[in-house]
């Protein structure tokens, strides 16, 4: 995604496979989306200047968006940003998006931390006529469309 002179509202660790599906459902949501991958101000190789930037563009983010896989586990980074950003932004401005070939694939929450987080998913929402992408609380089963979610502080 092209980063503008304001701060992206979006920050994520995301897999290249999957990355540009999940920059255009953002973007089509309103988001602005950060990629690290194309971030021309990092390092070519991880070090602790990598760790800087990448802990400073979490923290002047409005969101953290965490594309969980069944690798997410084994990456030293995700778990990271993770924790920078749930220690700088409120609970509410942490979401994962997992991503799955199937609904039912759910190896990606291994990891029961990620279970704290709302995630976002596809789906029927009431008082709305079709699916729709939303941004879901699945422990108070509740949930609120994603563009709303993008736009709340």
């Amino acid at each position: 995604a092209a980063q503008n002179r304001k701060a992206p509202e979006i920050i994520g660790n995301f897999a290249d496979r999957l990355l540009p599906g999940v920059i255009r459902v953002l973007e089509e949501h309103g988001g602005r989306v950060y990629v690290d991958k194309k971030d021309d101000a990092l390092p070519p190789y991880t070090s602790r200047e990598t760790a800087e930037i990448l802990r400073d563009r979490i923290v002047k983010c409005k969101k953290f968006l965490m594309l969980a896989t069944n690798n997410s586990k084994e990456s030293r980074w995700v778990p990271w940003e993770l924790g920078i950003s749930d220690g700088y932004k409120k609970p509410l401005n942490v979401a994962i998006f997992p991503g799955v070939d199937k609904a039912v694939d759910t190896k990606w929450t291994e990891q029961e931390y990620l279970g704290i987080y709302d995630r976002i998913v596809w789906g029927n929402l009431a008082d709305y006529p079709r699916p729709l992408w939303m941004v879901y609380n699945h422990y108070r089963n509740t949930a609120i469309p994603l563009r709303d979610w993008l736009t709340k502080d």
